[in-house]
C-alpha cells in the first residue's frame, strides 16, 4: 500500500505528482522508494477471492507505483494497467471491439497498431475505417458508417505518428460516443503533461510507456489508463489471460525514470519550439511539421487542448530521400534509431521501414528531442543540412 493515492493527486500540479505519488507508506525506516518484488507466486490459503495475489500473471507488488502514478497523471479513478509493450496494450484494447465490429483509426498512426489492425481485419474480425484524423467530417461520416454499420471504436492519435496531424478529440469523442463507440486515445506523444485525453472524453487512454515515461530508452512497457471500471476489468482479464505482463524489474526502471519526466518534457519541448523555427527558415527544409508553429495546420487545435506542442517534430528535406539519407549519416550528435521520448535525440527517416504508409514522404525525419544543449543539437542539424545543400557526403569537413 502506497502513501499517495490517487485522489490526494489531484490536489498537486502534475509536475509534482510525478515525483509524489507511488511511494511507499511514511513509515519508521520505510525505504523511500518502493522495492523491486521479484516471485512468481505468493502465499494464500483458502479461497481465492478479488484482490489477492495469486500469482505472478496476475499481479505484483512493483506493478502498484507505477499503475497508482500514470492514474494519477492521466486523473483516472482506476488504477493505470501495465503491459510487456505498448504493441501489447494496443492488442488489450482492440480486444473490445464486438467480433464483425467496426474500427475507425487514423491513416497514419503508430505503425504496429496500424499493422496489428490492419491483419485482424484481413482475418474477418472486424471492419477497419481508416481516415484523416484531422478532418472531422471525414471521421465523423466513418463513425456513423452513411448507411452501413456505426462504429464500434474510434482509434485517436494526436498528433499522429509521424506527420503530427491533430484531432478535435473533444468533438470526435462526442461523435463516437453519440454511436456508442468507445475512444481510445494513444497519447504517448504528448504525455500526460500535455494532453489530457480522459479530461477531453476518451474511454481509454494508451501509452507506449517505452517512450516518454520511462524516459531513457531502457525499458519496453505498455499502459492503459481508464475511469470506467467495466472497462478496467475486462482489460485486467486480457492481460491476466494473454499474458502480456510486465517484468518488474522494467517497471521499477518505468517508475524510477518517470520521477524526471517534468524536467525532461519542459527541456525538450522548448528546444523542439526553437528547432522547429530556425529549421522552418532554412533553405534545407522544404516542410517542417509541428503544431507548435502558427503556420501550421493543426497548432489551432493544439493550442486550445494541450499544454505546449511536444517534443516530436518532423522536417521534409528538400532534394528528397536521397538527401534526407545525406542529412542523417551527416549528423554527429543526433542518433539515427527508432523510437523516441528518451534524453537522447534521435532521427530516423520513417519511410525506410516496409510498412510505412505510403502518405508518408519518402524525405521526410521525424526528429525526437531531447535534451541536450539547444545549440550543439542546432549545430549539429545545421552543419549536415548545409553540407547535403552545397553537395558535400557526410564523410566531407564542414
Amino acid at each position: 500500500m502506497t502513501d499517495q493515492p490517487a485522489a490526494h493527486a489531484q490536489n498537486l500540479s502534475p509536475d509534482t505528482v510525478v515525483v509524489a505519488v507511488g511511494r511507499p507508506a511514511r513509515e519508521h525506516d520505510a525505504p523511500v522508494n518502493p522495492p523491486i518484488v521479484l516471485s512468481s507466486t505468493y502465499v494464500g490459503t483458502g479461497t481465492v477471492v478479488d484482490g489477492d495475489r495469486a500469482y505472478g500473471r496476475y499481479s505484483n507488488p512493483t506493478w502498484d507505483p507505477l499503475e497508482e502514478a500514470l492514474a494519477a497523471l492521466e486523473g483516472a479513478t482506476a488504477p493505470g494497467l501495465i503491459f510487456s509493450s505498448g504493441l501489447a496494450a494496443a492488442s488489450a484494447a482492440l480486444s473490445l471491439i464486438p467480433a464483425g465490429g467496426v474500427l475507425v483509426m487514423p491513416r497514419h498512426s503508430y505503425q504496429g497498431a496500424l499493422v496489428m489492425a490492419q491483419e485482424l481485419a484481413a482475418k474477418g474480425l472486424f471492419t477497419l475505417r481508416i481516415v484523416d484524423i484531422a478532418r472531422k467530417d471525414e471521421v465523423i461520416a466513418a463513425l456513423t458508417g452513411a448507411g452501413e454499420s456505426a462504429a464500434d471504436m474510434l482509434w485517436l492519435e494526436s498528433p499522429t505518428n509521424p506527420m503530427l496531424e491533430v484531432a478535435d478529440i473533444a468533438v470526435l469523442c462526442r461523435a463516437a460516443h453519440a454511436v456508442g463507440a468507445l475512444v481510445v486515445t494513444d497519447n504517448t506523444f504528448s504525455t500526460p503533461l500535455v494532453q489530457k485525453p480522459l479530461e477531453l472524453g476518451s474511454d481509454i487512454v494508451l501509452h507506449s510507456v517505452t517512450k516518454y515515461l520511462a524516459g531513457h530508452s531502457d525499458v519496453v512497457l505498455g499502459a492503459l489508463v481508464t475511469s470506467n471500471t467495466q472497462l478496467h476489468g475486462q482489460l485486467l482479464h486480457h492481460r491476466s489471460i494473454h499474458g502480456a505482463i510486465a517484468g518488474p524489474f522494467e517497471a521499477w526502471l518505468a517508475l524510477r525514470g518517470l520521477r524526471t519526466l517534468a524536467l525532461r518534457v519542459e527541456r525538450s519541448q522548448a528546444s523542439a519550439m526553437e528547432l522547429a523555427q530556425r529549421l522552418d527558415a532554412h533553405d534545407g527544409v522544404a516542410r517542417v511539421r509541428f503544431p507548435g508553429l502558427p503556420s501550421d495546420p493543426g497548432h489551432v487545435r493544439a493550442a486550445a487542448q494541450m499544454h505546449g506542442f511536444g517534443s516530436v517534430l518532423c522536417i521534409e528535406v528538400a532534394g528528397g530521400a536521397d538527401a534526407a539519407n545525406a542529412v542523417v549519416d551527416a549528423l554527429a550528435l543526433w542518433t539515427p534509431a527508432t523510437s523516441l521520448g528518451g534524453v537522447e535525440s534521435l532521427v530516423e527517416r520513417r519511410r525506410r521501414h516496409a510498412n510505412e504508409p505510403q502518405s508518408v514522404p519518402e524525405n521526410l525525419l521525424r526528429l525526437s528531442v531531447g535534451i541536450e544543449n539547444l545549440e550543439d543539437l542546432w549545430a549539429d542539424l545545421e552543419q549536415a543540412l548545409n553540407g547535403v545543400r552545397a553537395g558535400r557526403g557526410p564523410d566531407a569537413k564542414v
